[in-house]
């Protein structure tokens, strides 16, 4: 089953686990940060809403539109 054994590997449990070429491991992490970064951006506009400390129709800071109701 399988290919054969390319280059470096590890056994574990009989399986042949072949370390990842650099490019897979340097762009799963650069995905990763951008990942975080995008989580914790949503959750510093969101945070309150989700976490019930302000109602979505509040909005957010006073833009200046000038509507005053």
């Amino acid at each position: 089953m399988g290919g054969g054994d390319h280059g470096e590997s590890v056994k574990y449990n009989g399986m042949a686990l072949h370390r990842p070429k650099r490019w897979h491991t340097v762009t799963g992490k650069g995905l990763c940060a951008v990942m975080w970064f995008w989580v914790l951006y949503r959750a510093k506009q969101d945070g309150p809403v989700v976490l019930g400390w302000r109602h979505p129709w509040e909005g957010h800071d006073d833009h200046g539109h000038g509507h005053d109701h």
